[in-house]
């Protein structure tokens, strides 16, 4: 029998959620609040595809998971899912990184049994939702399209927003042909030629993604990645990794502290599992920071934990690598100077890392792999847009997404928890920190589900 969950203030029963945004993290709170018996729900996606995302939807076969498939369950009570559902339908990626194409499907699987097995309690929504207002009664969700739903609870679900805009960019109004401001929004290897360069913004995960895929659609040309450190990503060991000890103790996120503590950690026992043994307590670490460690962890040591942390496939980094040696494949660290077109190619100059002259280029065509935008105050998307206009919402003191208090309950303009207003997923590390990949994620929309079913009340954790 489905629950009615009262809310941390008393008020009304919470007997209907609402939750927009239909990938990884949406997806998985309605899976959750089903499996939990809690309140049914209205999932809202306005894009065409349901419980995938960006990084799922938009992936080419060559894409594969940054994560072994034994750590990708969707379900934290059943550690093995995602292991024995890709034993059956796809053995041979069963002991490794599987494609993210794939992982879709099991994503896609997911809501499918879920909205089957209850249809009565799980409703799916094709639209856009543009606006939430709140009353004494509850809240209503406004569509694009002039419709409204209403619930007792809304969620929101984002994902992570495209990336933001260089400066240098903005200025240019470069010709989509020339500029792909978001590298997933469009075909980025149309109308390449093989004596084309492309420069891509960042050295990352996405440029790997580009990369990847541009060498699969046949460009045999010239990439050059440009980042401020000029960073890539490290790789996971061939091997299954040894079950990392626990730590006796919190480290503290302090960076000066925590470099030490990492480099003795490495000779002790390699960079990996002294990166990975911190995995438990990053949430607890970040969460007892002080406002001016975190900045300076953001400042001074983001980029080196990014690029150990958020590793790639063995294969993928092989590849990538291979690329590198031949040529076709240039990581380079500097900033971007000017941009400006030039016909059907653009010229392009930044400065390298630790020197006063510039390096110029004619590009083909840019990519923008910058990395997702954080900082609300810049986003264009409407719903957020309205949210912050009212007050609704705010940015989080760092700028990284919505400012969210530990039960995931959206902060207002005056400070002020919503408890009927909460938000998941990337948007949300401003206040948690690791919470971008599946092992965060899971977590974080099973214990929301928690508690808006009254499951927590028995023996439950909070976030």
């Amino acid at each position: 029998m489905e629950r009615a969950a009262m809310n941390p203030n008393g008020q009304r029963p919470v007997r209907h959620v609402a939750i927009i945004g239909a990938g990884f993290s949406g997806a998985l709170q309605a899976i959750n609040l089903l499996r939990h018996e809690g309140p049914s729900a209205t999932l809202i996606e306005r894009r065409g595809h349901l419980a995938r995302g960006v990084a799922y939807s938009a992936a080419h076969p060559d894409h594969l998971l940054n994560v072994r498939a034994a750590n990708m369950s969707a379900l934290p009570d059943d550690p093995g899912h995602f292991a024995r559902w890709l034993a059956a339908t796809h053995p041979e990626h069963a002991d490794g990184f599987a494609p993210r194409i794939v992982y879709g499907d099991y994503l896609g699987e997911l809501l499918g049994n879920a909205a089957r097995s209850a249809p009565q309690r799980l409703a799916i929504r094709s639209g856009e939702a543009v606006d939430v207002a709140f009353s004494p009664d509850g809240a209503t969700v406004q569509l694009a399209d002039g419709s409204q739903i209403a619930a007792d609870a809304v969620i929101l679900a984002p994902g992570n927003l495209p990336p933001h805009q260089p400066p240098e960019l903005a200025a240019a109004a470069l010709d989509p042909d020339l500029y792909a401001p978001d590298p997933w929004a469009g075909d980025i290897a149309e109308g390449l030629a093989d004596d084309d360069v492309v420069l891509v913004i960042g050295s990352g995960l996405t440029m790997v993604d580009v990369a990847l895929l541009l060498d699969a659609r046949g460009f045999r040309g010239r990439i050059i990645a440009l980042s401020r450190r000029g960073l890539l990503p490290r790789a996971h060991a061939p091997i299954p990794p040894s079950p990392t000890p626990r730590l006796s103790e919190r480290p503290s996120l302090c960076a000066t502290e925590l470099l030490g503590f990492v480099r003795d950690r490495a000779e002790a026992i390699g960079w990996r599992a002294a990166v990975d043994e911190l995995r438990p307590y990053t949430q607890d670490m970040w969460l007892a920071a002080a406002p001016e460690d975190r900045g300076r962890f953001l400042r001074h040591l983001r980029p080196w934990w990014d690029v150990h942390r958020h590793r790639l496939a063995p294969q993928v980094a092989a590849r990538v690598a291979a690329l590198q040696a031949s040529g076709r494949l240039e990581v380079v660290a500097g900033k971007l100077a000017s941009v400006s077109a030039n016909g059907r190619t653009t010229r392009v100059a930044w400065r390298a890392r630790g020197r006063d002259d510039l390096v110029e280029v004619a590009t083909r065509r840019i990519v923008n792999c910058s990395g997702p935008q954080g900082d609300l105050n810049r986003t264009a998307e409407p719903l957020l847009r309205a949210l912050i206009d009212r007050g609704l919402i705010q940015p989080d003191p760092l700028r990284l997404g919505i400012q969210v208090n530990q039960q995931a309950e959206v902060i207002d303009a005056t400070g002020n928890a919503n408890p009927r207003l909460l938000a998941l997923g990337p948007m949300t590390r401003g206040a948690f920190w690791e919470i971008v990949a599946v092992p965060d994620i899971r977590v974080q929309t099973w214990s929301v589900a928690r508690r808006l079913s009254n499951a927590h009340w028995v023996g439950g954790e909070g976030l």
